[in-house]
């Protein structure tokens, strides 16, 4: 399954697209350059990268709530469903490519269908590419200051897509592709360049083609592995929420169970 979130109201489809091939570190001018900011932009573009190499040797368990939203924030309608969920990286035409992949339990058809469909959402946890070499070239870089979050102090960088620029993100409406002109803010571990936790959002300029707002929020969580003496930062949770002309969806993703394929055991998250 490709990534994708598509308005199935709408019968239009909006496409998390993800492409990898240069590898050098390129970042653009920045409001605020200096060398400690340099730095650590590169640690957390190096943190991604290590990331992809390890990305496909996991799977874990996704849990995902669809909501459809009244004007008032009353939930209307709901679904929800439980996947074996797994990100395979590829090699296609040069390119590295991530491909998602969710697999429903026997018992899922089962489960009552909704008479009016909801918001599919893919791809979301993955917006940390925003600071993968590859696309790092197409965003202006802000440093915010520092913030306190569960106890830690992090650097709080707020990221700006820069138009006609490589987007990771794009709207396909009737085989057209739009690349999206995300804007948002990454709290960083400045010493390990790891991300905790991540907004993105696409605020005006596309309701031509249906799409009012868009905001999404990332948190990470520590994943230890049993006999391995190495821990991670993954995906916890990612919440999706999507205004139309005349739809309103919030969709929310969690994220557990992680296993190695080498060692196949379970992790150990903490709580947010």
């Amino acid at each position: 399954m490709k990534k994708k979130l598509a308005i199935l109201s709408l019968v239009r489809t909006l496409c998390l697209f993800i492409g990898i091939a240069a590898l050098c570190v390129v970042f653009p001018e920045r409001s605020v350059a200096d060398d400690q900011f340099d730095a650590v932009l590169e640690r957390t573009g190096k943190q991604v990268s290590s990331f992809l190499d390890l990305i496909s040797e996991m799977n874990c368990t996704e849990r995902v709530l669809q909501e459809k939203l009244a004007d008032n924030g009353k939930v209307l309608e709901k679904e929800e469903s439980t996947f074996d969920y797994l990100i395979i990286l590829s090699t296609s035409g040069g390119e590295l490519n991530l491909v998602e992949s969710r697999i429903a339990p026997e018992n899922a058809k089962q489960q009552k269908k909704l008479r009016a469909p909801l918001l599919i959402s893919n791809g979301f946890s993955t917006l940390f590419l925003v600071f993968h070499p590859y696309y790092a070239a197409s965003f202006q870089f802000t440093r915010e200051g520092e913030e306190s979050l569960n106890g830690r102090t992090l650097t709080r960088i707020h990221f700006q897509h820069i138009p006609g620029m490589r987007s990771p993100a794009a709207l396909a409406v009737r085989a057209r592709e739009y690349p999206l002109d995300l804007n948002g803010t990454a709290w960083i571990d400045a010493a390990s360049g790891i991300i905790a936790k991540l907004t993105a959002n696409v605020d005006t300029g596309m309701e031509d083609v249906g799409l009012r707002t868009l905001h999404s929020e990332v948190r990470f969580a520590l994943v230890t592995f049993h006999d391995s003496p190495e821990s991670f930062w993954l995906p916890a949770q990612a919440t999706v929420e999507v205004e139309t002309r005349h739809q309103h969806w919030r969709n929310t993703h969690r994220f557990s169970g992680y296993k190695r394929f080498s060692v196949n055991t379970k992790e150990q998250m903490a709580k947010q």
